[in-house]
């Protein structure tokens, strides 16, 4: 049968209806998964279209997945957190929603808290078990939508649940119809996507799902989940690894609108942000987040990060404070306790910090060359250097101008007798070996000895 597509208002075929392959033994892949070696990346040049929604979001996990590799955090860290992505957020609520346990009564508490302060963004969705006890509880809890999980890869089906793929289907199909009974919006989080059996199994499950909304009047969002960090962005690449084709098969052969397809990833090939940026580009109005990126294993897509895809690829942060993700890594370092590794992109203490004398020396002359972004008026934290072994007459007299504020006829250059000084005795530091840079204190203290407390010590 043909009609006619509202997105690309071209004559498309529509006679692709995927039946469950119920299969006797799972699908492994083991062409691509062998175990023993590095997963493959496997071609078929099979193209599909770039399909970006009229509107993308981000949505986090921060208080779920994130919260499972650290030390749970306490009612008053989560309600913290939940205003920092508030303000984050911005009047439009790029960040959408974020999703919260309901098990305990610290996470019931910590939920009422958060709703008691009246956001409309993030709207709180949870994650709960198939169970009539759960639903009731989400609902009780004025909840509209929630998370429940349902894997969909072999190695999860045969492997950890041992049933078969008709047994998996029919016990997901009884919880997502629970879900409707009880009025809660579902959001099913396809566990394991790049591992599953696409046709055979993904795309019939998820035909069911999208008719069973359609007969209960309620939506049903799509997680594509991967759970492993499989997912590859490249055109061309052949499921059950693509990015491209997970997110054009679930809109093209189930019927999965924009609004209700998600992705969320993980990053153990390194590759979680440029697989949630892609999954935009194809036609998925969400990516699902967590703060800093902290989640299981290598972590989940870095919330911050995709901020910066946002701002890129729309060309407008529309409404979004991106200061307010420095007061976070500051809130996680300060009041949490957790280290954030010093070189992680917009967050880590080093991100924008230099150590070579030739770095600071461009800095001096124009910062643009070597600072991504004016980062001071984006994230308010100016572009610095630090004094060491290869700092510099350059990397001393930015770090003095930028320590001091000095501006103008104020600021020093590589010529200064101070800058000139302060080099002799930092070269005097590092000739007997010693490796790591100079902290601010103790170039204060010298500079102090020097200038006789001219320049004084930093503003606190």
């Amino acid at each position: 049968m043909l009609e006619t597509s509202s997105k690309t208002n071209l004559l498309e075929q529509k006679t692709y209806r995927y039946s469950l392959q119920d299969v006797a033994e799972p699908n492994l892949y083991r062409d691509i998964y062998d175990y023993e070696s590095v997963p493959k990346i496997a071609f078929n040049h099979r193209r599909v279209p770039i399909n970006m929604p009229e509107e993308i979001w981000i949505t986090d996990t921060s208080f779920r997945d994130g919260q499972q590799s650290v030390d749970p955090y306490t009612v008053d860290q989560i309600v913290e957190l939940y205003k920092y992505m508030h303000r984050l957020g911005g009047p439009y609520g790029i960040i959408r929603q974020t999703e919260f346990f309901v098990y305990s009564a610290k996470d019931r508490e910590a939920i009422r808290r958060c709703q008691d302060l009246g956001y409309h963004f993030p709207e709180i969705t949870t994650w709960i078990r198939a169970t009539k006890e759960d639903f009731k509880l989400v609902r009780d809890l004025g909840i509209r939508e929630t998370g429940i999980l349902v894997s969909c890869s072999d190695y999860h089906i045969f492997k950890k649940m041992k049933l078969t793929r008709g047994e998996a289907m029919k016990k997901y199909l009884d919880t997502v119809a629970l879900a409707f009974e009880s009025g809660v919006m579902p959001r099913c989080h396809l566990e394991d996507i790049t591992r599953a059996d696409f046709y055979g199994f993904v795309v019939p499950f998820v035909n069911q799902l999208t008719r069973m909304s359609r007969e209960a009047g309620i939506p049903v969002r799509i997680r594509a989940c991967d759970t492993m960090g499989y997912g590859v962005p490249y055109p061309e690449v052949a499921l059950p690894r693509s990015v491209p084709g997970i997110i054009y098969g679930l809109q093209h052969y189930s019927d999965v609108e924009s609004e209700y397809l998600e992705w969320h990833g993980h990053n153990d090939f390194y590759k979680a942000v440029t697989n949630a940026s892609t999954a935009w580009l194809y036609g998925a109005s969400a990516v699902n987040c967590s703060l800093l990126g902290i989640g299981e294993r290598t972590g989940n897509i870095p919330l911050e990060a995709m901020c910066f895809e946002y701002a890129a690829l729309r060309g407008s942060l529309d409404g979004m404070d991106p200061t307010v993700i420095t007061e976070i890594a500051d809130y996680f370092r300060r009041e949490i306790g957790y280290e954030v590794p010093p070189m992680q992109p917009f967050v880590g203490k080093n991100f924008n910090v230099t150590r070579a004398g030739i770095h600071a020396d461009g800095l001096m002359k124009d910062e643009e060359i070597y600072n991504i972004f004016n980062t001071k008026k984006i994230l308010n934290r100016p572009a610095s250097v630090m004094i060491g072994p290869n700092s510099g007459l350059a990397g001393i007299a930015y770090w003095l101008n930028d320590h001091y504020h000095l501006t103008d006829a104020d600021a020093l250059n590589k010529q200064s007798p101070l800058v000139v000084t302060l080099k002799e005795w930092v070269d005097e530091q590092f000739a007997d070996g010693r490796v790591a840079s100079l902290s601010p204190n103790e170039i204060e203290t010298r500079v102090a000895e020097l200038t006789g407390g001219k320049l004084g010590k930093l503003d606190e």
